[in-house]
């Protein structure tokens, strides 16, 4: 079949397997061009692997370091009518890369939440891998079935204390409106936690511990945005940032269960970049359209694959990792430091639906959403047959 994009809302319901590889074979060669990165991991598990920063976090682990990968995810495969999604097509070919480099690579499709699939990483770790030295969590997901009462919680996108209105951008109409967000219930906020907050990040740290696959000194993070002030009402203060906060939490506790083995454990700021969970935010449009134009000009600009770098060369694996009063890793520091953020304050102010093609980068901001599925990679023939059935092994 011919593939063209099919974008409902902040999606695209189908994806471009030969894209999606043109895309990963362009990460996979940006991080090997970058020379010797200096100490590594070596046994990675990365849940939530196959887009986005958890996927450039495992492309960084095997082709910067060598490393030993095993991924976690929830794809939906292919039919002969029916492309499977992008993250299906990303892990094929991560997987052929892989294989190409002789790096061992396994990838567990399925519910990360659940025990069961704890238990196959489990058995997958102890049987290829010994014991990891590295766990990356970087699940995105609007709902979590609790492993042990099956209580399903959804997470709300809502201010906390007080109702919000602000300018948004309607990508389907292309338009510039304001939107008005009512503020959470305790309830909300609470399921918003139990989706998006720590928890499974220490059950997971928590299971790996009790069947002793911890290395010694084994590093484990997990990623967050923090953003400033024109996002802080849908990120800091609101159910978002209730749930990462929560993160802060998880991570001390992680340490403090861990002294014996030496465990380290950060939450990551990363910069705002188009992933399929940011562009379902409201406001993140119009605001990530912005901060491409001011990056951009500033010559400031990274992706995914750019920050995951130099979070592991720069700060992960640093000698001495530079933290925040919080104790974060921060590699957001070229969005939010006060100067770009003045110049992103000063078009959010003047922007308007009449210049807002013309202050934004929303030209960028559309290719990398389309990149997301695979489509608008350079080099790539939309108009060939694609075979839909791609596999993983």
């Amino acid at each position: 079949m011919v593939i063209k994009p099919k974008i409902r809302g902040f999606i695209c319901t189908n994806a471009h397997p030969d894209g999606c590889a043109a895309s990963v074979a362009q990460q996979i060669e940006y991080v090997s061009s970058q020379g010797d990165l200096g100490s590594g991991p070596k046994n990675v598990l990365v849940i939530g692997s196959s887009t986005g920063y958890g996927l450039a976090s495992r492309i960084v682990s095997a082709f910067g370091y060598g490393a030993k990968t095993l991924g976690v995810c929830f794809e939906k495969a292919p039919t002969e009518r029916k492309t499977a999604t992008a993250g299906w097509y990303n892990t094929a070919a991560f997987h052929k890369e892989a294989k190409a480099k002789g790096l061992f690579a396994e990838t567990i499709n399925g519910d990360a939440f659940s025990n069961e699939i704890k238990a196959q990483a489990l058995e997958t770790i102890k049987r290829e891998m010994g014991q990891v030295d590295l766990v990356i969590y970087s699940l995105a997901s609007p709902r979590r079935t609790d492993p042990e009462t099956g209580e399903v919680f959804k997470s709300t996108l809502k201010p906390v204390g007080q109702a919000y209105t602000t300018k948004t951008y309607d990508t389907d109409k292309d338009r510039i409106h304001e939107i008005a967000l009512e503020p959470a219930n305790e309830d909300e906020i609470a399921q918003t936690i139990k989706v998006m907050g720590g928890e499974d990040w220490e059950l997971w740290l928590e299971a790996l511990a009790d069947a002793d696959l911890l290395a010694d000194g084994c590093k484990t993070t997990a990623y967050t945005y923090i953003g400033k002030e024109l996002t802080w009402p849908i990120y800091g203060q609101a159910t978002i940032g209730k749930a990462k906060e929560d993160l802060d939490r998880a991570a001390a506790a992680i340490v403090s269960k861990n002294k014996a083995k030496n465990v380290e454990a950060y939450v990551s700021s990363l910069k705002a970049l188009v992933t399929q969970a940011s562009s379902a935010i409201p406001v993140m449009p119009l605001y990530i359209s912005l901060i491409y134009k001011v990056m951009k000009e500033e010559g400031t600009h990274e992706g995914c694959i750019e920050q995951i770098k130099g979070l592991f060369s720069e700060r992960l694996f640093a000698e001495s990792p530079e933290l925040d009063e919080q104790g974060r890793l921060r590699m957001d520091g070229k969005e939010t430091n006060e100067a770009t953020q003045a110049k992103i304050k000063a078009l959010w102010d003047q922007v308007t639906q009449e210049n807002f093609h013309e202050l934004s980068d929303y030209a960028g901001y559309h290719h990398e959403f389309l990149k997301l599925f695979g489509f608008d990679v350079e080099g790539v023939d939309y108009e060939a047959e694609q075979n839909p059935l791609a596999e993983w092994k």
